[in-house]
């Protein structure tokens, strides 16, 4: 059986579970926001080339819609608004 001690403070669970803040706690946010920071920035710098280009495709467009041209639908496929008389 576990003997209490009269010299410990006594917290309640909320007091007990709340964590400190303190400075240790802001250099590390600080840091690993910084280091966040620098990794996103030197993502965008090596894909900056990729993202500045231009897309290859541009000259062949209408080559491309072709490929989705299925010609007209079938007869009776097509549906009409509520609106429009039968």
């Amino acid at each position: 059986m576990a003997v209490l001690s009269r010299n410990s403070a006594v917290l309640n669970a909320t007091r007990a579970r709340q964590g400190r803040f303190g400075r240790h706690v802001f250099w590390v946010l600080l840091v690993s926001t910084a280091l966040a920071a620098m990794a996103l920035f030197g993502a965008w710098t090596w894909q900056a080339d990729n993202l500045a280009s231009t897309e290859v495709n541009n000259a062949r467009q209408p080559a491309d819609a072709q490929a989705f041209n299925a010609g007209a639908p079938a007869e009776g496929t097509l549906q009409t608004s509520p609106d429009t008389p039968r």
